[in-house]
């Protein structure tokens, strides 16, 4: 009997092979939203559950949802704790992206978390997860082998840091936050002072050091062809409304009509 092929994740190899990855970040909490994206040619799903009202349970039925299509489902927990990231990975993530991680004590974590022991700290109740992804294997093997790690570096006491993030065992990706980055400098969302590229160049360099793809957002064709030639390979592609936005405004544009525009409108 011929052995069955273990299913890789494919961003995580494509990541080992130096090739750019991509994900639409999902806000809106419907999994129709959530399925059509994963079958648009995105390489993953970057659910958004730090600053949108996604609960774990629709993050649940999107999960489901895309089973079988294009993109890996991500979550992005609102904070870097065992117990969230173990309750994404559980309903069947297969990545968690983990906010402010500013030391090498918070980094280590989030690989601890999405790993069994002896390789992490991770909780054994993968029942629901296990629905997600059925193989030849166990599912505790299938998510050591497969489950992503991704930390998110938007704080000047990262950039302190940063070697001894990068060196962190098991870690798969360093994502610049640049929007908080420029925050914590003082900048309040500007990316461009010296002093923000070069922590941004810092993040890249130890990156490249220790053999872990870095990540940025990414909401052009023409920014991911700038980042790429830096040294970046994991890009946040813009979230479900802006690309709905993007989609709606050369047709009404066309027939002379214009949509809302928050400089000329008043928010509140």
């Amino acid at each position: 009997m011929e052995a069955q092929t273990l299913w890789e994740n494919p961003v995580k190899k494509q990541l080992k092979e130096g090739k750019p990855v991509i994900g639409a970040t999902i806000t809106v909490a419907s999994p129709d939203v959530a399925a059509a994206a994963a079958n648009m040619g995105f390489d993953f799903l970057w659910i958004e559950m730090e600053h949108s009202p996604i609960t774990l349970e629709t993050a649940r039925n999107m999960i489901l949802a895309t089973r079988g299509l294009k993109a890996v489902p991500f979550i992005r927990v609102p904070v870097n704790e065992l117990w969230t990231a173990k309750r994404a990975l559980d309903a069947g993530a297969l990545g968690v992206m983990y906010p402010f991680t500013s030391t090498p004590e918070l980094a280590k974590q989030a690989v601890d978390a999405v790993k069994y022991p002896p390789l992490g700290k991770r909780g054994a109740g993968p029942g629901l997860a296990s629905l997600r992804w059925q193989g030849p294997e166990s599912y505790y093997d299938f998510s050591d082998r497969n489950a992503m790690a991704i930390v998110i570096i938007e704080q000047a006491q990262a950039i302190e840091k940063i070697e001894e993030i990068a060196a962190t065992p098991g870690l798969d990706v360093m994502f610049i936050g640049t929007n908080d980055l420029s925050f914590s400098y003082g900048k309040r969302g500007d990316t461009s002072p010296a002093v923000v590229q070069d922590a941004i160049k810092k993040v890249v360099a130890a990156g490249k050091k220790y053999g872990v793809p870095v990540g940025r957002p990414a909401a052009t064709p023409e920014q991911i062809k700038q980042y790429l030639d830096q040294g970046f390979l994991f890009f946040q592609g813009p979230s479900d409304l802006v690309m709905m936005t993007g989609g709606a405004r050369p047709l009404v544009q066309t027939l002379g009509k214009s949509g809302f525009d928050p400089k000329k409108q008043p928010l509140y």
